[in-house]
């Protein structure tokens, strides 16, 4: 089971990395211990370190993480600025408080900043700051080129448009981190309006001539060809895949509420059904073929495993657990470690065990 290094044969399927984060930030939605939350951005940081590439998308989960801390900041100025509804008995200190007129009743600004609410204000943005790292987690592993071509072929257009944002802005970055240091090693300074306008230009005129070559090679494939279906099969995949995507949606948030966990499982999986019959109808517009698909092999089922298994014991620990996972603020008390949802949570480093390891060089 040691793992070999990654070539075109074996590489794993990009959708797995996707279902294992999902997995990851499905379980730090169930609870608000930061020691728990501290453990799920530890392990999406550990197997991002030991298995992701040299590409452009590779670097962006520490922009994800920046992103997080922002979150958390926010968070907390949003607490001292606008009031919290938690109540508290330990002041840390008063600020003047804006009187406002009637019909703004519940919202203040100004005014009293207790120790309860800024602790409630920290753990509701480390929770959200921890689902931000989860996603970035799969956006600096998974090719988005590779899923792609794994998308099913009714959704083909809209996966070149989320794959073309996803690769333009990484591809951005390292434009700019190119020319400051060629600038640097010619001794020209790389900070202030005037470098970062000289720096600019270089850059967007990169980014267009990225977008000219994507259209020429778009168009020498013959992107949007499709192919005469009949009408009732059009309004029969329309029908399928709105309901089955509202049928996703409400079943993901009877998961995500405590109060939905009895019809959210099967909501979801009559929606997931509904949308691939939908989308399966609407894939025979399509015209193109795959060359060389990527299969979904053992270590795919193991990496996506783990993340579905994060979740479904997270979940599970919150129906008989559920005051280890969301510590009391009132009274203020200190977070406690919980044992089996901590080794849960150790569960998502099978990735960094079994995934393929990355070559060394860049990948295209």
């Amino acid at each position: 089971m040691r793992a070999p290094r990654a070539g075109r044969s074996n590489a794993l399927h990009a959708g797995a990395w996707w279902v294992w984060a999902l997995g990851l930030a499905t379980a730090a939605s169930r609870t608000t211990n930061p020691l728990l939350l501290g453990m799920l951005v530890g392990v999406a940081g550990y197997v991002v370190a030991a298995r992701r590439t040299d590409a452009p998308w590779a670097r962006s989960y520490g922009a994800f993480v920046k992103l997080g801390l922002a979150v958390i900041v926010v968070r907390l100025v949003f607490s001292v600025v606008l009031g919290s509804p938690i109540p508290g008995t330990r002041v840390l200190l008063t600020l003047p408080e804006v009187p406002l007129p009637d019909w703004a009743q519940g919202v203040r600004l100004g005014g009293r900043v207790t120790a309860e609410q800024m602790v409630f204000a920290l753990y509701d943005g480390a929770k959200l700051a921890t689902l931000l790292i989860c996603l970035g987690a799969a956006n600096a592993l998974a090719n988005p080129a590779r899923l792609l071509k794994s998308l099913p072929g009714a959704l083909y257009e809209a996966g070149v448009a989320v794959v073309v944002a996803m690769t333009f802005a990484p591809n951005m970055v390292a434009d700019v981190l190119r020319l400051r240091t060629a600038r640097r090693l010619r001794g020209r300074p790389t900070g202030g309006v005037k470098a970062v306008l000289q720096i600019g230009l270089p850059v967007l005129e990169g980014a267009l001539e990225r977008s000219v070559a994507v259209a020429a090679s778009m168009d020498a494939r013959g992107y949007g060809r499709t192919a005469q279906v009949p009408p009732a099969v059009r309004h029969t995949t329309t029908a399928l895949t709105l309901g089955g995507l509202l049928g996703v949606c409400a079943g993901s948030y009877g998961l995500l509420a405590a109060e939905g966990a009895g019809y959210g499982l099967p909501v979801l999986l009559g929606g997931f059904a509904a949308a691939l019959g939908g989308l399966w109808l609407g894939g025979r517009r399509q015209v193109r073929t795959r060359y060389r698909p990527d299969r979904w092999g053992p270590r795919a089922w193991l990496v996506a495993g783990s993340g579905v298994a994060v979740a479904a014991l997270m979940i599970r620990a919150g129906t008989y657990e559920p005051g280890a996972l969301h510590p009391g603020v009132v009274p203020l008390t200190a977070p406690a470690l919980p044992l089996w949802p901590a080794a849960a949570v150790l569960v998502g480093l099978l990735p960094a065990l079994v995934a393929p390891v990355p070559p060394k060089e860049s990948s295209s």
